[in-house]
């Protein structure tokens, strides 16, 4: 299939596509400046095979024109990769409206954008997959991510109402929720751009930073949670036949998933009986158009 994914040299993108590319899939890999400060990641993709295109998710015309590069590259979008996301932490009380604005304008606006530019060519074939990489705290709180939370509880929502409303024109949503990782994510996370709150809070004000350097040396001592089984998880999603994907796939070893599975299986069984009580069951199974 010819998958576009997001965020392609860091993170989990970088095992992402080098499995895809593996597994015989025509990958295109998006990244920032892909000829200036990050030429040397572009090199490296194209080196596995990849097709580089240059998107910056929070701009509009970045996104547009990368899509269209990726199509003029592989023909079409067969697979949508939502990777790109930025992590947050601190006590949430700092961070500023500005702060959550920057935040939310990769995590969320930055999907929308491009679920917008692909999605009108995958209803006119009548299939597809949008497949995004939420995050088990899209699903369950943690003192110290509360924008980070609130970003990826409304990336969870976006995509229930995606599943819903392209499920009729043969376009699949799925979500892949990875708990803690040790990646490059952890050491990027946005924190306040001020601080002058931290007096009203007294020795909680030090909470945040112990609290991060404790889950550090937690997941040091836990090599089991390795960034592989994201990757292994994706690529499950993207080869399932359309119409048999799970909705949502959690990837955790350390307990945390095993927390939130059954809340989600919960959530899909209340839905599909909203739904069934409605008359619009339907519009939680997936069309087949595309022969």
């Amino acid at each position: 299939m010819n998958i576009l994914i997001t965020a392609a040299s860091s993170g989990f993108g970088t095992l992402i596509v080098s499995d895809l590319v593996k597994a015989g899939h025509n990958v295109a890999g998006s990244i920032r400046d892909p000829e200036g400060r990050n030429a040397d990641a572009a090199a490296k993709l194209r080196a596995l095979g990849v097709h580089v295109v240059e998107i910056d998710v929070t701009q509009e015309a970045s996104v547009l024109s990368g899509v269209s590069a990726a199509e003029a590259a592989m023909g079409q979008i067969d697979v949508l990769i939502n990777n790109a996301g930025v992590g947050a932490h601190g006590i949430q009380e700092n961070f500023s409206t500005d702060d959550f604005q920057r935040l939310f304008d990769i995590n969320v606006f930055g999907v929308q954008r491009m679920i917008r530019a692909v999605a009108p060519a995958m209803r006119a074939r009548g299939s597809g997959l949008i497949l995004n990489i939420s995050s088990l705290l899209g699903r369950i709180p943690m003192p110290f991510y509360g924008p980070y939370n609130a970003s990826k509880w409304a990336l969870e929502a976006m995509s229930e109402n995606y599943r819903i409303e392209l499920s009729g024109f043969g376009v699949d949503v799925a979500i892949v929720e990875p708990g803690g990782f040790p990646t490059a994510f952890m050491g990027n996370l946005l924190h306040p751009t001020s601080t002058d709150r931290n007096e009203g809070y007294g020795p909680m004000a030090d909470a945040p930073g112990a609290a991060l350097a404790g889950f550090n040396e937690f997941l040091k001592a836990n090599p089991q949670q390795n960034p592989q089984l994201v990757s292994d998880a994706v690529l499950e999603v993207v080869d399932a036949p359309a119409g048999t994907r799970a909705f949502r796939t959690t990837v955790d070893t350390i307990g945390m998933g095993d927390l939130v599975k059954p809340m989600n299986d919960q959530l899909d069984e209340a839905t599909h009986a909203l739904f069934s009580n409605l008359g619009i069951e339907a519009m939680l199974e997936l069309k087949q158009i595309a022969a």
